[in-house]
């Protein structure tokens, strides 16, 4: 076996360990992780008016007994730029079967004007919000943008999806059954 390839493997152990510990650290010390089966944390977020400033907090109960498609952004990511077309495109097929797609934006504050801009350049039309303080990053755990989250109508997050690499067709089975799901 040559070294490179020692190396190669020691490097693979030395990270699988470090990701045990790290879990082990999480859940020893009572931290839950924002991941399937875990309930959605609240948040509060101002939604982005067609113009002024942004007054209005919205928090998750405003979609209570709804299946939600809850997506972290900002409008300076790459990849947020490139899955908004698809979201989009779930919106428009399943938000009138019962699915609320909810877009919060982590701009820094003062951004209003840039969110608006972006939402019309790309032609969205679901729901944006705005979490001026950036909150919503620590209750979701992310680790960047952009990072989508499918709740159930019981408010159990049943998938995290993290990045823009994620498929509409890879996730269209698991919307449609939470929105078949009865509410509780």
């Amino acid at each position: 076996m040559s070294a490179k390839r020692q190396w190669a493997i020691v490097g693979g152990i030395v990270l699988a360990l470090g990701a045990l510990l790290v879990t082990a650290t999480l859940t020893s010390s009572g931290v839950k992780i924002i991941g399937p089966g875990a309930p959605a944390p609240d948040f509060s977020a101002l939604a982005v008016p067609d113009s002024g400033e942004p007054t209005v907090a919205i928090s998750i109960a405003a979609y209570k007994g709804k299946p939600i498609l809850l997506n972290i952004w900002a409008t300076w990511c790459a990849p947020c730029r490139e899955e908004m077309p698809r979201i989009e495109r779930l919106h428009r097929e399943l938000g009138p079967e019962g699915l609320a797609v909810v877009a919060i934006s982590i701009n820094n504050p003062g951004m209003t004007n840039a969110i608006r801009e972006f939402r019309t350049e790309m032609g969205l039309s679901f729901e944006i919000l705005y979490d001026v303080s950036g909150r919503i990053r620590d209750s979701y755990q992310t680790s960047g943008v952009p990072e989508t989250f499918l709740i159930d109508r019981q408010g159990v997050v049943r998938r995290r999806l993290i990045g823009s690499s994620w498929t509409v067709d890879n996730q269209r089975a698991l919307l449609r059954e939470l929105i078949a799901e009865s509410p509780e």
